[in-house]
């Protein structure tokens, strides 16, 4: 209880809430605790439907959008349309599940996708291919995950609940390609996306039935009496769309600090994750296959690292070491990247680069949601997910850029530096604002 009482007085001295607001604990309700496993075992496997309809669908539009007549920049701008309309989205979804819950917002998230390969596989047209990124606006799944992964589980306990949530995701992004590969290899690209579409359905059920309406209520922190008696009311009073809401956020120093730093630090990945492909095939030679083998071999890596690493990490270490740490491991393994020359070597330097990169990811991603109430943790994770939605909009223009005039090597060099100076700003200012 005293450690309670301290760190409510930390939080208010940081501006975070409101001292005069009183807090009472949200009733736990008994059915929705003793199915916490129950819950968690439904979104996992929704994460790896979800995970397998997208990489089949990603895997489909190259060959789609060449057999419709668009040319290598066009099928950018399609890219492009893409993440500005995901950095659209991400905020209001998030907005959408604090006011109508969790579970409205994963449905939704799974109707946009749906509709999105429904659209996908009728498209007949370049047109067509650019309106069926339209709905995408709210193909949330994975912020829909988290935020009732956030939910139900425990401050102590959300950043391996996060990090096997990863796993699952990372399973359907081995499965995905192949998958869809062998359909399209034998029945088509549009089977493979009416395909999707069918999945995106049964994730629907599978939410609808399964997930509790209002995932907070599962939670054993506290929120304040405003929130609860809004809960209890008519959501209509909110504003899904309310820009004081998302600043009054970032006005918390420790959400603001955590953003900032995943913005700098993704910009690097972002180019290195854009320019791979090309990359792969003009400087390692590689054929389609071997680059198949090379990204299940980093999704492997992925699935080691947040099934078995972070959580036992988070549980030992704190998350401001860890923040640091992960960094570090970043910055060297872009200083190694710098002088990588064959396949062979890139996939022993890729190793600490998923294990710096992955750790990171889950490691904000867990402390935002710490940094904000209970009712905030959806539109929280909103601005997290737009940053990445950012990165994606920006890093392939520059990433092209920089390959043309600077070679590969370049982008081990600017990850090395941006990494390194952002870690050291860490050490030096020592400063612990979550």
């Amino acid at each position: 209880m005293n450690q309670e009482i301290r760190a409510r007085k930390r939080t208010e001295m940081d501006g975070e809430i409101d001292p005069e607001k009183e807090e009472v604990p949200v009733p736990v309700a008994p059915a929705y605790a003793h199915n916490k496993k129950w819950f968690l075992y439904n979104i996992y496997f929704n994460a790896i439907l979800y995970s397998s309809c997208f990489w089949v669908q990603i895997g489909v539009m190259p060959y789609l959008s060449k057999k419709l007549g668009a040319d290598p920049v066009v099928f950018g701008y399609l890219q492009t349309t893409f993440a500005l309309v995901q950095l659209c989205g991400g905020p209001i979804i998030g907005r959408f599940g604090d006011i109508f819950g969790s579970r409205a917002a994963l449905v939704l998230s799974f109707a946009a996708a749906a509709l999105t390969y429904s659209i996908l596989g009728l498209a007949s047209s370049v047109t067509m291919l650019f309106v069926s990124r339209l709905p995408s606006v709210f193909m949330h799944a994975m912020q829909g995950s988290q935020m009732i992964v956030t939910d139900i589980s425990g401050k102590d306990e959300r950043a391996d609940a996060l990090g096997k949530l990863g796993v699952f995701y990372a399973i359907g992004m081995v499965i995905g390609p192949s998958t869809g590969g062998l359909i399209t290899h034998t029945y088509g690209e549009r089977t493979a996306t009416f395909l999707s579409a069918f999945v995106s359905c049964v994730s629907i059920v599978i939410a609808y039935l399964f997930i509790p309406g209002n995932t907070k209520s599962t939670s054993n922190e506290m929120v304040t009496s405003d929130s609860s008696k809004q809960s209890e009311g008519s959501p209509q009073k909110e504003n899904i769309f309310s820009v004081k809401k998302f600043t009054e956020l970032l006005q918390i120093p420790a959400v603001f600090f955590l953003i900032t730093v995943k913005i700098i630090t993704g910009i690097p990945f972002g180019i290195f994750q854009s320019m791979f492909s090309l990359v792969s095939m003009e400087y390692f030679k590689l054929e389609p296959q071997q680059n198949g083998f090379v990204m299940s071999y980093v999704g492997g890596l992925s699935i080691v690292v947040q099934g078995f690493l972070v959580g036992r990490l988070s549980k030992r270490f704190s998350e401001a070491v860890l923040l640091k740490s992960s960094i570090c491991v970043i910055a060297l393994a872009y200083g190694l990247l710098y002088l990588v020359t064959d396949i062979y070597q890139f996939c022993i330097v890729i190793i600490p680069m998923v294990v710096g990169g992955t750790t990171l990811n889950v490691i904000t991603t867990s402390a935002i949601t710490k940094s904000v109430l209970v009712k905030d943790t959806g539109a929280v994770l909103g601005l997290s997910m737009a940053t990445n939605s950012l990165i994606r909009t920006v890093s392939p223009t520059l990433g092209s850029i920089m390959y043309k005039h600077y070679g590969w090597p370049s982008f081990g060099l600017l990850g090395f530096v941006v990494n390194t100076i952002v870690a050291a700003y860490l050490f030096i200012s020592a400063k612990h604002t979550f």
